[in-house]
């Protein structure tokens, strides 16, 4: 299950493994990441296992699995392949909601006194590989807090590191403790059955510019709806209403800088550039094509 358990808010205290296990908040017993490749990740533990997590609360900088000895000292490279780290790389190419449990072994001043705490959804913002301080090659997971996630209360102040100044850059003087304000972005948005399912026939491959963009771990592409879902223009959330696309050309589309003929011939800007691509197994709704043309027509 990704997301949300029902009936378990953020807060909520067990005092075992077993106990979360049988909630279904975090299924495994021992492993510290649940989740594949193909689903994404459900849930991870934060509970001491790894000398290189970093924990600021709504910011927890995440390492992967694998790569340790019985006495927790990492003794070779992480990989990717790892189904743990591949289902968290899915969670950040999909934008999954991520459920973090915090453990008491953790050292971190927002770790439970005793046993486990669930503390809600976080998201994969980035992530990225490097040596780790047993001097193995690490990979880790940048995860945020959604906004509405509640912040653990701490034992002490915890601060994410400011960022190093730019010593090219002598006239500009920055700002060492800038203001935090919230913003969203598109790949917050979880990516919905009907997204997922028409991305996986296209293969990631956008089908009006054909590229598939390609990241460590797996590729990249956007589920863009044809007739925008809601008021005024209330398109179905069907994969008849659904492209693949790459983030370019998704932004044509939603701008109107793209539009498609009902032979699928696709228009950018005003001038025929090829042919949309299409799978037998895809169905395009015409009706919203129709409707996405209509509403850009000059």
């Amino acid at each position: 299950m990704i997301g949300d358990v029902p009936n378990v808010e953020a807060g909520h205290e067990f005092s075992t493994r077993r106990q979360a296990h049988e909630a279904g908040v975090h299924r495994p017993l021992q492993a510290g990441i649940c989740g594949t490749k193909k689903i994404g990740a459900e849930s991870i533990v934060v509970s001491g296992g790894y000398k290189d997590d970093e924990d600021y609360g709504d910011v927890i900088v995440y390492t992967g699995h694998g790569g340790q000895d019985g006495a927790g000292n990492q003794v070779s490279d992480q990989s990717l392949d790892d189904s743990g780290n591949a289902a968290l790389v899915t969670s950040y190419l999909e934008g999954l909601p991520v459920r973090v449990v915090r453990g008491y072994q953790g050292d971190t001043p927002y770790a439970p006194a005793v046993g486990y705490r669930y503390d809600g959804l976080y998201r994969v913002t980035s992530y990225g590989n490097k040596l780790g301080i047993d001097g193995f090659r690490i990979w880790q997971f940048r995860l945020e807090a959604y906004d509405d996630t509640p912040m653990p209360q701490a034992a002490e102040q915890s601060e994410l590191p400011s960022a190093p100044a730019d010593s090219d850059s002598p006239g500009i003087a920055g700002n060492e403790t800038p203001e935090r304000i919230t913003s969203t972005v598109q790949r917050i948005v979880r990516s919905s059955a009907v997204k997922r399912q028409v991305k996986a026939w296209h293969d990631n491959r956008c089908q009006i510019c054909d590229l598939r963009i390609e990241v460590p771990g797996g590729s990249y592409s956007e589920g863009a709806h044809i007739r925008a879902l809601g008021s005024p223009h209330n398109g179905p959330d069907t994969t008849g209403n659904v492209l693949c696309l790459c983030p370019n050309c998704h932004v044509m589309l939603d701008a109107g800088a793209v539009v498609i003929e009902d032979d699928f011939t696709v228009i950018r800007p005003g001038h025929p550039a090829g042919a949309l691509r299409t799978d037998e197994r895809h169905t395009i709704d015409l009706d919203c094509v129709r409707h996405h043309r209509d509403r850009w027509r000059q």
